[in-house]
């Protein structure tokens, strides 16, 4: 079962099309073996991949907008703005 789930996600980054779709399925195969690998079961794969799917969806669209950067305050909040001259 968790090799099925593992391979399913590994195959959903390959299929993505946009940089929005590619970071989201990275994300979510990423999340999924971690969260299976700390918590030793489906359910921690599951919610793994939940939240580096989302991440990597962020990610990957902040880099389809072009002169816009991710940034993350001290407060650990995030966000998304302008970036700095001659970035």
């Amino acid at each position: 079962m968790k090799k099925a789930l593992v391979l399913m996600l590994v195959g959903l980054t390959v299929a993505g099309c946009s940089q929005t779709e590619r970071g989201a399925g990275i994300g979510a195969a990423s999340g999924a073996i971690i969260g299976g690998i700390a918590t030793g079961n489906v359910r921690g794969a599951a919610v793994g991949a939940a939240i580096g799917g989302v991440a990597g969806a962020v990610i990957g669209n902040v880099s389809e907008q072009p002169g816009q950067c991710y940034y993350r305050d001290r407060y650990g909040n995030r966000y998304i703005d302008a970036c700095p001259r001659g970035y």
